[in-house]
C-alpha cells in the first residue's frame, strides 16, 4: 500500500514547527494552523510570540498552553487550588496572567528570604566583631617622665588598668594626710641640710687664724 503523500499545508506546518524558535508575529496566521504549531513552543518561545503579536489576542489559542506551563512550573496542587478559587468566586482569569502573578509572588518571596538571610548574616558578623579583642591605639606614658605629688609617683597611677584603682590612688595622693607627711619630710630634709652647713669650717677663717698664729710666733726685731 502506497503511503499518502503529505499535503502542502502539512508540509508548511511541519516546516513552521521545525523552525518555531524563529517565529515572531503570527497575526496573519489562521487559528487552526496555530493550534498545531504553538503547542511545540517552549515557555520562552510562546512568550516571545505573544509579545511580538501586537494586533491580535492569542489567548483563545494559548490559554490552555499557559495552564500547562503553570502546572509544570508550580505543580498540580497549586493549579487545582486556583481552579477551585475561581469556581467559588465565579471569576475567570487568563492563565498567562495567573502565571505572571504567581511568578512575581515567588520572586518576591525569594527576595524577602534572601534579605532576611543577609540581615541575619550581617547581625551575626557584627556580633562577632564586637566580641573580638581590639588593639589599643593609645600610647602609654613613658616611665622616665615622672611627676611627684607629695612624694608619690603619679606614673604608677596612670599605668594601672582599672578605673577604680586609678580613682582610689588619685584620692590617696590628694589626701591631706599624704600632703602633711610630704610637708614634714621636706622640713626634716631642710633642717638636716641647715645643720650640716653650720658644721663645715670656714676656709677664710682658717686662713686668717693661720696667718695670725704665724705673725705671733715670729719675734719682733728692733732696728737701731
Amino acid at each position: 500500500m502506497i503511503p499518502k503523500a503529505p499535503s502542502l499545508v502539512d508540509l508548511c506546518v511541519q516546516m513552521a514547527i521545525d523552525n518555531v524558535r524563529y517565529l515572531g508575529n503570527v497575526g496573519e496566521t489562521e487559528c487552526h494552523l496555530l493550534d498545531r504549531i504553538l503547542p511545540h513552543c517552549t515557555l520562552e518561545q510562546l512568550m516571545h510570540i505573544e509579545d511580538s503579536t501586537q494586533d491580535r489576542d492569542l489567548s483563545s489559542i494559548t490559554d490552555k498552553l499557559w495552564k500547562r506551563f503553570y502546572t509544570r512550573q508550580f505543580g498540580v496542587d497549586s493549579t487545582n487550588i486556583v481552579v477551585e478559587r475561581m469556581r467559588n468566586r465565579q471569576v475567570t482569569f487568563k492563565w498567562k496572567q495567573l502565571f505572571d502573578a504567581k511568578t512575581k509572588e515567588r520572586e518576591e518571596a525569594t527576595q524577602k528570604s534572601l534579605d532576611r538571610i543577609k540581615q541575619r548574616y550581617q547581625e551575626e558578623n557584627a556580633r562577632k566583631q564586637s566580641r573580638q579583642v581590639r588593639p589599643c591605639t593609645k600610647v602609654p606614658p613613658s616611665s622616665r617622665k615622672r611627676s611627684f605629688s607629695g612624694g608619690v609617683a603619679a606614673s604608677n597611677i596612670y599605668n594601672t588598668k582599672s578605673g577604680l584603682m586609678k580613682k582610689a590612688k588619685l584620692d590617696f595622693v590628694n589626701s591631706r594626710e599624704v600632703k602633711n607627711i610630704a610637708a614634714m619630710n621636706n622640713k626634716v630634709v631642710h633642717r638636716n641640710y641647715s645643720v650640716s652647713s653650720m658644721k663645715k669650717p670656714s676656709v677664710s677663717t682658717g686662713l686668717a687664724a693661720s696667718s695670725s698664729s704665724k705673725l705671733a710666733a715670729k719675734p719682733i726685731q728692733r732696728r737701731f
